[in-house]
């Protein structure tokens, strides 16, 4: 049976619709649009792992720490025993992404930094801000092959994706190299946005994986899983 790094809470089951945790040694792509939920899902498992525990290590373009924080809370995450023993390290790296375009060794400076690659799980949010500047076929490549070291020492990786940051060929690179490939839809439906993971692929997976998982964004409640899957 497949050894996962689990994720459930009691409040949804968007763990035992992803076949129950993501298996070690697993590189994970989660790719959706702007405002497509990519950052919510990524705190959604940030939370899950860390009450599993699994130690966890986010790396965000996205949010400073007090924002990183505050917006844990705000969908009651409570995460401060956790920062405070060491079982999650966030680092944000917006100066960074502000420098990129200037930086032609980014990729090379991602992959050294030794200190973001000690967890069990490293989710960065977004890779594709961080590396479009720099990225090419030859670097990316180097990058995926980083990464799948690492998926060998059984370190599970999670990259969310901005469909319009990186090219077409680059972008095919990850979702062809991943072991799960998730993409982020949303739909106008009256007054209300509905949100669909789409489940691309899923290898070596514990249990049955729901290929369409209907979800929401409340606030004091977090991620809400629909009860049923949407089409």
């Amino acid at each position: 049976m497949a050894h996962v790094h689990a994720f459930e809470i009691p409040r949804d089951d968007l763990n035992s619709k992803l076949g129950g945790g993501f298996p070690h040694g697993s590189l994970v792509v989660l790719e959706g649009g702007s405002g497509g939920g990519k950052s919510s899902i990524s705190q959604r498992l940030t939370f899950g792992l860390i009450e599993n525990d699994v130690s966890v290590t986010v790396v965000s373009t996205q949010m400073t720490t007090k924002g990183f924080i505050n917006q844990m809370y705000s969908m009651d995450y409570p995460i401060a025993p956790y920062l405070l023993n060491g079982s999650l390290l966030f680092i944000p790296v917006i100066p960074l992404v502000q420098a990129a375009k200037s930086r032609v060794d980014f990729i090379e400076r991602l992959m050294s930094a030794e200190e973001l690659f000690e967890k069990d799980v490293i989710i960065i949010d977004t890779i594709s801000s961080l590396i479009k500047y720099s990225a090419n076929t030859e670097k990316s490549l180097d990058l995926i092959s980083f990464f799948k070291k690492l998926n060998g020492m059984g370190k599970v990786i999670i990259l969310t994706i901005e469909s319009n940051q990186l090219s077409e060929e680059i972008a095919s690179m990850f979702r062809s190299s991943c072991d799960v490939y998730m993409t982020l839809k949303t739909k106008p439906l009256g007054s209300e946005v509905k949100r669909t993971i789409l489940v691309n692929k899923f290898t070596g997976a514990k249990a049955p994986v729901g290929q369409m998982i209907g979800f929401r964004i409340e606030p004091r409640v977090g991620l809400v899983v629909e009860i049923a899957s949407v089409s």
